[in-house]
């Protein structure tokens, strides 16, 4: 992880936490099945965040260990069945041999308009952040067909419906958002305002439907 984007989590962890969707319970579903999660099997969340996947899978009577390098995130990430550890791991290295690995993640759905003139705001001040939408983590896999085989590749859309003022909370929780001086911080929070309150599809609403994607990707190890 980035110096900025973990100074961004650690400045914006109880944000993330509130303002973040979880994951749709059908991806949740097909995640554990493929990995045969259950009691007695171990679940190791890399990149864990606040423990939102965490808790669901240790809800379905697995152990979780999770690990996530920012120290605001992991202090979130706590509950029953989970044990929280600051740090991360090479992931071959940690599974054993036939043991899955998924990745999986939310994202916005920009194919609905007002969501992508939202992401047209965000991605703005990226920078040289590394984000799940550039592809870039594919290049691991794609070099590393020796060590993986690609199990499953699914999809899911859901939303995630809040009241304009979380989606302000949204685009604050993103690491290189909540890494800026306070000024540019604001200059970018004010322009979502305002494209909120002047979209049609947004504009005089209580509650937005916040459009998310959530991509699962699972390899096993060879």
């Amino acid at each position: 992880m980035g110096h900025d984007a973990a100074r961004g989590f650690d400045a914006a962890a109880l944000l993330y936490e509130r303002s973040r969707p979880e994951y749709p319970p059908e991806a949740v579903g097909l995640l554990v099945r493929l990995l045969a999660l259950r009691a007695g099997r171990t679940l190791l969340d890399l990149g864990a965040g606040t423990g939102k996947l965490s808790r669901l899978v240790a809800a379905r009577g697995a152990t979780v260990v999770a690990i996530e390098p920012a120290a605001a995130m992991i202090r979130q990430a706590g509950g029953p069945g989970i044990l929280v550890v600051r740090g991360l791991a090479e992931m071959h290295r940690v599974l054993r041999r036939g043991g899955r690995l998924a990745l999986l993640w939310n994202q916005r759905d920009d194919t609905e308009p007002w969501v992508a003139a939202l992401s047209a705001i965000v991605n703005r001040h990226e920078g040289d952040a590394p984000r799940y939408r550039s592809g870039a983590w594919r290049e691991a896999f794609d070099a590393s067909r020796d060590l993986f085989r690609p199990v499953e590749e699914a999809h899911f859309p859901h939303v995630h419906r809040v009241p304009p003022d979380g989606v302000v909370g949204r685009v604050a929780s993103v690491s290189f958002v909540a890494a800026l001086d306070a000024p540019a911080r604001e200059a970018v929070l004010e322009e979502v305002r305002a494209l909120l309150a002047s979209h049609p599809a947004t504009a005089g609403k209580d509650e937005l439907a916040l459009a998310y994607r959530a991509d699962l990707f699972t390899w096993e190890r060879i």
